[in-house]
């Protein structure tokens, strides 16, 4: 087969680990609040930074995420790291986002400032989603978000939303991620040419995703400190 994107790996940089995931992914949700608070732990924060790339749900899958699937993933994922932020969805039914993908590209848009930025809107709009029942589909709520995120300059992300900038590169990763074997959201690639797909966690579904419920069978903490450890040296 031809490749019509580099791989991972070819465009990892010093410092820096290649994020491969999606919003409305519960174990990403628990693998971004892992990153953010033990680089923090660790005085890592001015030596790693994160370089998020989608891994869109909805394009694998030929179709949205149910709200049943992803309630159930409160229920089955939530426990293992709930400081996260978390919550049954609660605003109504008819709010439930449909995509994610206005939100992965505010996060494309975001890196135009930095990277730092982009790790800041994605955070909050995880939290958005997971912990406070917003609609991340909606673009008036993706800038709202971003608006309310300390360091961002809302305006060019809706500039770049509004023109469709980012649209392309959601579907460049979502190449990639076919092409070179990016396993799930979340995906790690560091520095040093490893790789670690949902680290630390394993889980098996029980019934077919929306229906059936997640149980973790494999949780630990302790390898995002070997990542960061790494991704800094």
């Amino acid at each position: 087969m031809t490749t019509t994107t580099p791989a991972p790996r070819d465009e990892v940089r010093p410092g820096v680990i290649t994020v491969f995931s999606d919003i409305w992914c519960s174990f990403a949700h628990v693998a971004m609040h892992r990153l953010h608070t033990t680089r923090k732990r660790l005085g890592l924060e001015g030596r790693v930074r994160l370089d998020h790339r989608a891994f869109p749900l909805e394009m694998f899958n030929n179709g949205p995420s149910p709200r049943p699937g992803t309630d159930s993933e409160v229920g089955g994922v939530a426990h293992i790291e709930p400081e996260a932020g978390w919550q049954l969805w609660r605003a109504p039914d008819w709010k439930f986002p449909s995509t994610s993908l206005p939100a992965l590209e505010a996060v494309q848009l975001a890196k135009e400032q930095d990277l730092e930025a982009s790790e800041r809107l994605d955070l909050a709009l995880r939290r958005a989603f997971w912990a406070q029942s917003r609609s991340i589909g909606a673009y008036a709520v993706v800038l709202a978000v971003a608006k309310e995120t300390e360091g961002i300059d809302p305006r060019p992300i809706a500039e770049g939303l509004a023109e469709g900038r980012a649209r392309a590169l959601i579907a460049r990763d979502f190449l990639c991620a076919k092409e070179h074997g990016v396993i799930c959201s979340p995906h790690f690639y560091l520095p040093d040419g490893s790789d670690h797909a949902n680290p630390g966690v394993a889980a098996r579904w029980h019934g077919a995703y929306g229906t059936g419920f997640p149980e973790v069978t494999a949780n630990d903490r302790g390898v995002y400190e070997t990542i960061l450890e790494r991704a800094a040296s």
